[in-house]
């Protein structure tokens, strides 16, 4: 396994650089108060590292995952998150308390999620003094919601599992209808916000780390901003470089974070012209990969990581020689201690 070296993208490039020009525009987000937070500042340059054991490769071709369980709240959900408060307060949608104003005061930030996003916008929450509250699946697991709950947030987990985050997000509108002036919703499914993100953050990034040469970018969709917002960067550097999107094999599914789009409430971000192909993956298959990575390559991921690893293995192993494939790892092992798939062998 070995760690591919990146440049912060807030620092000029080394003078030894010889990537492309067409790289240095536009690789990180506008310059506002808020994106220059401490917290928000630290999140994204995470790390693009090669596999090399988690499974076997034809000769010539790479394997390279990114390392976003290492963004400060343990997954990509962080990037969004950040973009979509900002965004929000750049629009005058939000408010961030002033000294002495208390929090309740302000709007609250409030949406529907499988649990990354939200534990983002609570760590966002906390860290600008903004109050949270997130609706989610009553089957959410239990540590994103205790994580959630210690970083202040509210938490509304009283959707029936059979409604999933299609059922979050119809109860979300209808608090938010309620009462539209005490609410910031940002609705990640349907916010450029959150493909913005990638564009300039998360592809940029990719860009740059591995050199120009990613010929294959391969990632999962719940939101669909990952896939869609990086591989609209990617494909503006190298038009021939393949969009290949990660979908479960079923609408009943262990694939957190990931949703089968057939039978789902479809997000207006979600262009799928952008996409050259669809790889499915069973949930078994994503478990034995989570584990693999954790076993072999020493990667402690969630399941969704599992899932995008699977797909791209199957990209690489019919990919020409010189190929190089670029997939994410989405979040932490740790918010799925309790899953007892971790103890099959």
């Amino acid at each position: 396994m070995q760690s591919i070296e990146t440049t912060p993208l807030h620092a000029a490039a080394p003078q030894t650089a010889t990537l492309p020009d067409t790289i240095r525009p536009e690789t990180t987000l506008p310059a506002a108060d808020v994106r220059s937070h401490p917290l928000l500042a630290a999140i994204g340059h995470t790390p693009l590292i090669e596999l090399t054991r988690v499974g076997d490769l034809p000769g010539g071709v790479r394997l390279l995952a990114k390392a976003e369980f290492m963004n400060p709240g343990g997954s990509i959900k962080d990037r969004a998150a950040a973009e979509m408060v900002a965004d929000g307060i750049d629009r005058g949608l939000l408010t961030v308390p002033s000294p002495g104003q208390a929090p309740a005061e302000v709007p609250t930030i409030i949406d529907a999620t499988s649990g990354n996003t939200g534990i983002a916008f609570a760590m966002i929450g906390a860290s600008l003094g903004i109050p949270v509250t997130l609706v989610m699946p009553e089957n959410t697991s239990p540590e994103r919601k205790a994580t959630m709950r210690h970083l202040g947030a509210t938490v509304i987990d009283t959707v029936p599992a059979e409604d999933g985050s299609d059922g979050a997000f119809e109860m979300v509108r209808e608090i938010v209808a309620a009462n539209p002036g005490r609410y910031f919703y940002p609705d990640q499914y349907d916010n450029p916000a959150n493909t913005r993100a990638h564009e300039w953050g998360t592809g940029a990034e990719i860009w740059q780390q591995s050199g120009g040469t990613v010929t294959h970018f391969v990632a999962s969709m719940g939101t669909s901003g990952t896939l869609m917002g990086t591989s609209r960067r990617l494909k503006r550097e190298n038009s021939s470089v393949r969009s290949i999107a990660v979908q479960p094999d079923s609408p009943l599914h262990g694939i957190e974070g990931t949703k089968h789009m057939a039978s789902t409430i479809r997000p207006s971000i979600l262009d799928d012209s952008i996409i050259d192909e669809v790889v499915v993956v069973s949930t078994a298959r994503a478990y034995e990969t989570t584990r693999r990575l954790a076993l072999r390559e020493g990667l402690f991921c969630g399941i969704s990581s599992g899932a995008n690893t699977a797909a791209a293995l199957d990209v690489a192993r019919r990919a020409e020689p010189g190929s190089v494939i670029v997939t994410v790892l989405p979040d932490t092992g740790s918010r799925y201690l309790s899953d007892h798939f971790w103890e099959a062998r």
